[in-house]
């Protein structure tokens, strides 16, 4: 008698455990969908706080494979905070190098027999963080990431110092720091930011001379943007 008086009270407090999430799952699920209007309203109004960058850089390669880099980008997305941007981007770079037709006794066939070119236009499209540091009101500092992938356009494969560079999609990582430096004392949304930037392109879809596939391109430099 004792042990089925348990097993009742242990169902029942099971029944109302199970019954109270359903109703607190139930509950936060309405409070979820009461609160969309009020997020969804201001960016079809275009009352969020939209941010945008225009950026233009300038970077030196260095290391086993160099490229001298210089590019526009474009980045679009929202200020969440006074502090954090978050956006997504593209642009148009033109990498150059100084390097001596392949020679023909090395390498893979596959890239020997491909027409090559020491200049060259790429894409890169990525997704933007930026941290803003100190008062933005003045003179500040920032550290921004841009994470994504790059293309070539055209056939033809960049010509490098220890292989080529494929048209297939490499990985494109773009970090910078700076000083933030408003333009107007009317609109604050409005700044020009230098910085100094790092750019990593890298895949192993590539053709180097030890066959192995893996290309890395590492360059430094300076970077301009005008932000509203």
């Amino acid at each position: 008698m004792v042990t089925k008086s348990l097993e009742r009270i242990i169902a029942v407090v099971v029944g109302m455990i199970i019954f109270g999430i359903g109703q607190q799952a139930k509950a936060q699920y309405y409070e979820i969908a009461n609160q969309l209007p009020g997020v969804i309203s201001p960016a079809l109004s275009g009352s969020m706080n939209y941010k945008g960058f225009i950026e233009l850089s300038g970077v030196a390669g260095f290391g086993d494979n160099r490229a001298n880099i210089i590019g526009v980008t474009t980045s679009q997305g929202f200020q969440y905070s006074s502090w954090f941007f978050m956006g997504a981007g593209l642009g148009v770079e033109v990498a150059m190098t100084n390097s001596d037709m392949l020679s023909s006794d090395v390498g893979q066939a596959r890239y020997r027999e491909h027409s090559n070119s020491s200049t060259k236009v790429m894409i890169p499209v990525f997704s933007d963080f930026r941290f803003n540091f100190g008062n933005t009101g003045g003179v500040s500092f920032f550290a921004d990431v841009k994470l994504g992938a790059i293309w070539l356009i055209g056939n033809s494969y960049l010509r490098l110092q220890e292989g080529c560079m494929t048209g297939d999609a490499q990985f494109y990582c773009k970090p910078a720091l700076g000083v933030r430096i408003p333009v107007s004392s009317t609109n604050q949304r409005q700044a020009v930011n230098i910085g100094v930037a790092y750019e990593l392109i890298t895949s192993d879809n590539n053709y180097n001379y030890w066959n192995d596939n893996n290309i890395t391109l590492n360059c430094l430099g300076v970077s301009l943007s005008f932000e509203w």
